[in-house]
């Protein structure tokens, strides 16, 4: 089972160069001819006859393990090329039998009408021979029509089978198809049967003061006027014949755009290409058939119906939507013909209108003819009209300028052909703007095209130069983010060498409290970030300021650097000056013994008096 499941679903959905070519004429059959047909999706049940039979066709098929099948009345294992040419014989095969199908409704027709007719005219009675005849041969010319629309369907049904790869027939029996099959043989069931039957036929008479009025009539006529409907049959026929259906290049272009090929597409085509002839066609027709059926429908009541030309009048009033009212429908037959020869009529109306205005429309080659001399014809009278201008513009200057004596009434006269002359002249250029308009309207196609590409194009260029620069400005602003949350690691940086140059300047200018710092084993406190010795930069001035701390031990004497009041002697406590230069200003006087005084450091603004004392001790 599962070999069998790997194998393909059905025989026609393998190419046929994917298959192995067998000949009936051969000895020996290779292992791939010998393998078993695939179980099909769509032929759940295997016994169930298959429809693809090959008659009168020799060579023999691969069929079974180690078998070979020849001659005519055998199955074959169909492929691509197979199905292709069953498919082609059966496009003519139904072309064939839908021809028939419409000879032997017309056929039928015309018999119908012959025979009510020559009943109506009294050459003979429903009872005659002539009669039974007649009405035989409609049945005969029935039945085979009924054989011929099945034969039809059922060449639609192998059609089905071939496109959609089915073994089962009845895969393709929808509900919609087999309505489809019941309506059309319930229409061309419908015929007059051989023999005498009457009914009562009973109506108000509008001719005849709305009297009652009942008539024995044959079921003849209730069963004659339904054959008409068989007339669908040459719209089916126009289908199959149309060369848009025959033709593969078209069915493929059709297949490519989606258009389902029917009979709207080719009555649309048709009234493309040759409106008027179709719109005569149909209206003739209908005026013909609707005008025989209310005769029918009246003439055994109405006597004024009797004559065929009446009847014709009155369809020819209402299909026109005219309506005099001199006669008149009696039956509900009759008055329903006219209501649909009514609306037909004004359908028709309006299509003949649209087909007359298209045919009085102008081509768009005999539009560009008409503009081209339009405006040849308008540049020579532009050209008059300026040289209007200038000649009566001359006149004046030689009449009012150049003469010995003016003459008013000639300048007058002049001057009246100068306005003339310019008033022609703008209604030339107006006209010139017009057709310019008009021109604009009937634009070529391919100038359009080529216009709209130009704009895509440059759109499309646009485009990727605008994602260019977004990307480069992604890539920017990527930058910009590392950069910022790097910055906080700059910055802690950048602080801590401040910091440490700040440390060493305070280590020089302070190395008394470095080492006091340094003996007692703490480090030495940092300025606030608000101090100014944290401005490298900046020159201060300081004072000395008493203090209530003693240190602990006197800073020992260098033996190679001066001391302290030497180089600082502004910033020596007041303790370590002698007495009597207590009173003198801050750092003058040598060093003396320490005291309980501290040092505190004020700022002052004056810049150049720090530099001036530092430079010069």
């Amino acid at each position: 089972p599962l070999d069998q499941l790997r194998k393909p679903v059905s025989t026609l959905s393998i190419p046929g160069s994917m298959k192995t070519p067998c000949a009936g004429n051969r000895e020996t059959v290779s292992a791939a001819c010998t393998e078993e047909a695939g179980i099909a999706l769509v032929g759940v049940h295997s016994e169930y006859p298959r429809y693809m039979e090959e008659r009168g066709l020799g060579g023999g098929v691969c069929k079974g393990p180690g078998t070979i099948q020849g001659g005519p009345g055998q199955k074959h294992k169909p492929n691509v090329g197979y199905r292709l040419g069953r498919r082609k014989a059966l496009f003519e095969k139904r072309k064939r039998i839908s021809d028939y199908a419409l000879v032997m409704g017309m056929f039928g027709i015309i018999v119908m009408v012959i025979e009510n007719e020559l009943s109506s005219a009294g050459v003979y009675n429903k009872a005659s021979f002539y009669s039974t005849a007649l009405k035989t041969l409609i049945s005969v010319s029935t039945v085979i029509l009924l054989g011929l629309i099945v034969a039809y369907h059922a060449l639609e049904v192998q059609l089905f089978m071939i496109d959609n790869c089915a073994d089962d027939w009845r895969i393709a029996m929808t509900w919609q198809r087999m309505s489809q099959i019941s309506l059309e043989l319930l229409i061309c069931a419908v015929h007059p049967i051989p023999g005498q039957y009457y009914f009562l036929w009973t109506t108000k008479l509008a001719n005849k003061n709305k009297a009652i009025g009942g008539e024995l009539v044959p079921y003849d006529v209730a069963l004659s006027l339904p054959m008409f409907l068989r007339l669908y049959l040459i719209c089916r026929v126009m289908l199959l014949h149309s060369k848009l259906f025959t033709d593969a290049s078209s069915r493929s272009i059709g297949a490519l755009n989606r258009i389902n090929f029917n009979t709207r597409f080719v009555l649309k085509t048709l009234m493309t290409i040759c409106p008027g002839t179709v719109l005569l066609v149909f209206m003739v027709s209908l005026w013909i058939i609707a005008s025989w059926t209310l005769r029918q429908c009246e003439r055994f009541h109405d006597e004024e119906h009797a004559n065929l030309l009446n009847s014709m009048w009155l369809t020819a009033i209402t299909f026109l939507c005219v309506g005099y009212g001199d006669i008149v429908p009696n039956t509900y037959c009759g008055r329903g013909i006219t209501l649909t020869c009514g609306m037909v009529g004004a359908g028709c109306t309006a299509l003949l209108v649209a087909v007359v205005s298209r045919k009085l429309e102008l081509t768009r080659a005999e539009k560009h003819v008409h503009n081209f001399m339009m405006d040849t014809q308008l540049t020579k009278r532009l050209k008059n009209a300026a040289a209007n201008v200038l000649r009566e513009t001359w006149l004046i200057y030689k009449h009012t300028r150049l003469v010995k004596r003016v003459n008013p009434g000639r300048v007058r006269t002049h001057q009246r052909k100068f306005l003339l002359a310019i008033y022609a002249l703008r209604k030339v250029k107006m006209d010139q703007r017009k057709l310019m308009d008009n021109a604009n309207t009937i634009t070529d196609m391919a100038k359009t095209q080529n216009t709209v590409y130009e704009i895509v194009s440059d759109m499309s260029t646009r485009q990727d130069a605008l994602e260019e620069r977004i990307t480069s400005l992604e890539d920017k602003l990527t930058s910009l983010q590392t950069q910022i949350e790097n910055l906080p690691e700059v910055l802690t940086r950048c602080l801590t060498q401040h910091q440490e140059r700040v440390d060493q300047r305070r280590n020089f200018l302070h190395p008394d409290a470095a080492a006091t710092g340094s003996s007692s084993g703490l480090p030495t406190p940092a300025p606030p970030l608000g101090s100014p010795l944290m401005l490298p930069h900046s020159s201060f001035s300081f004072r000395s300021v008493p203090s209530t701390s003693t240190p602990a031990y006197p800073w020992p004497a260098s033996p190679i650097l001066p001391p302290i009041s030497s180089r600082t002697p502004h910033l020596v406590p007041e303790t370590l000056l002698p007495p009597s230069t207590t009173s003198a200003p801050t750092g003058v006087g040598p060093a003396a013994s320490s005291s309980s005084s501290s040092v505190a450091l004020v700022p002052t603004t004056a810049n150049s008096s720090f530099a001036h004392s530092f430079g010069t001790q």
